[in-house]
C-alpha cells in the first residue's frame, strides 16, 4: 500500500520560511518522479514543483526564485524548501507522485498518488 506523509505545514510571518517533507511508503521511490501542489480556499488545486527522476526540477513561475523541490532517494522522501513566503502562498500543500515525463510534471492528473495534505498559512 502507497503512502505519502506530509509534514512541516504551519504558520509563518510574511518573509519567514518553512520546509515541506514528504515521506513515502510502498513504493520504488526512485522510479517516481514527485511533485507539490497547493490548493488555496475557493481556488483549484495549482502545480508548485516536481522533480522528475532524473533529479531534474520544474517551478511555478509564482515561486521561482522562492521554493526549491529536492529528493533525497535513500529516505525516499522528497522536500519543499519555502522562502520569502506570501500570504498568497496560503494553501493546503500535497505531495504527488507519478510516473511522469519531465514535459508533464505541472499536471496534476499525471500524478497516482497523493498525501493527505499539509497546511500552510502565511500571515501578513
Amino acid at each position: 500500500q502507497v503512502q505519502l506523509v506530509e509534514s512541516g505545514g504551519g504558520l509563518v510571518q510574511a518573509g519567514g520560511s518553512l520546509r515541506l517533507s514528504c515521506a513515502a511508503s510502498g513504493l520504488t521511490f526512485s522510479d517516481y518522479a514527485m511533485a507539490w501542489f497547493r490548493q488555496a480556499p475557493g481556488k483549484e488545486r495549482e502545480f508548485v514543483a516536481g522533480i522528475a527522476r532524473s533529479e531534474s526540477t520544474l517551478r511555478a513561475d509564482a515561486v521561482k526564485g522562492r521554493f526549491i523541490i529536492s529528493r533525497d532517494n535513500a529516505r525516499n522522501t522528497v522536500h519543499l524548501q519555502m522562502n520569502s513566503l506570501k500570504p498568497e502562498d496560503t494553501a493546503v500543500y500535497y505531495c504527488a507522485a507519478g510516473s511522469v515525463l519531465f514535459s508533464r510534471l505541472r499536471l496534476g492528473d499525471a500524478y497516482v498518488y497523493w498525501g493527505q495534505g499539509t497546511q500552510v498559512t502565511v500571515s501578513s
